[in-house]
């Protein structure tokens, strides 16, 4: 059923409470793998327009991507990785689609009420706009 699954990681402890999940469900499905982290700070949103250096964040946003792919790997799952620059919903759904996707995986942080419209967004944005099924996993 799912060829290639995209795991929207936030570099967070929260993306611990999905990898178990996804795990199992490319084990039984024979997917692939696709993780990906959103930079969103001011020079990820800014890298194109001037042409700018990786900033101290996106390093830690890649090594994070790498040693995540690493511990997938080294339970035999085949894993690519990459990192997105700008809005990380925009991102979530045009890589999605790039890349031939067929499920899109996230952490939801369990806010309610008001912090759920400043936190929220992202998720909300993913869930209404995308074209292939997304699976939520609660962090708590």
């Amino acid at each position: 059923m799912y060829k290639k699954i995209l795991v929207a990681l936030d570099n967070s402890p929260t993306d611990q409470a999905m990898f178990a999940h996804i795990a199992q469900l490319a084990r039984v499905h024979g997917a692939q793998l696709f993780l990906l982290h959103v930079a969103d700070g001011w020079a990820a949103r800014h890298y194109e327009q001037f042409q700018l250096a990786d900033s101290e964040e996106m390093k830690e946003d890649r090594a994070y991507l790498e040693q995540a792919a690493a511990n997938f790997r080294a339970q035999g799952h085949d894993v690519d990785v990459q990192l997105g620059l700008g809005d990380p919903a925009t991102e979530i759904l045009r890589i999605a689609a790039e890349q031939s996707c067929d499920l899109i995986a996230m952490t939801t942080h369990g806010h309610r009420f008001l912090k759920d419209l400043l936190y929220g967004n992202t998720i909300t944005q993913v869930r209404h706009r995308a074209k292939v099924p997304v699976l939520l996993v609660n962090a708590k």
